[in-house]
């Protein structure tokens, strides 16, 4: 088994809507970024590629690559899933924490899941989300952020039982 850590932040500013889990969220903010800023498959993707031993999110997808602009993060996410199991590695588990104080997440979690059940080709078991806030502290806080940590653990699967 192989445990990886991944984090991702992005600024939030004015805007119509943002992506977070590859769900489109209708709100009154976006975040600034190169591709569509979903810092939740960001993390996602540097704690897959961190348990898989392959780099970051920025080596594979540099934010300088034109190719990159604007781009779908789930297009990020099914390329670096492809890689991990290319290794042998499936999904064990797959635990992520939100943090932002807007907009309102809880009723986007479950059609988040699913989406990321779906691109990791795991059961829905396999996935958690949460959301929390920073109860007003720091730039989080003052909704000029959203963050994201991920925690996945992969498994070896040519590994013989013994």
């Amino acid at each position: 088994m192989r445990i990886g850590h991944g984090y991702d932040i992005h600024r939030m500013v004015e805007g119509d809507g943002i992506v977070l889990g590859g769900v489109p969220i209708a709100c009154d903010y976006k975040l600034v970024a190169h591709s569509d800023g979903d810092v939740v498959l960001h993390a996602l993707c540097d704690a897959l590629l961190g348990a898989a031993s392959l780099g970051d999110i920025g080596q594979h997808f540099p934010d300088d690559d034109k190719r990159n602009a604007n781009c779908s993060s789930q297009v990020f996410l099914q390329h670096i899933f492809s890689l991990v199991t290319e290794r042998g590695y499936l999904i064990g588990n797959v635990d992520i924490s939100i943090i932002a104080e807007a907009p309102t997440l809880k009723k986007h979690l479950a059609t988040m899941r699913d989406n990321i059940a779906i691109c990791l080709q795991t059961a829905i078991e396999n996935i958690n989300l949460k959301a929390t806030t920073n109860e007003g502290l720091d730039a989080l806080g003052e909704k000029r952020g959203i963050a994201a940590h991920a925690v996945v653990l992969l498994i070896n699967s040519n590994r013989k039982e013994k």
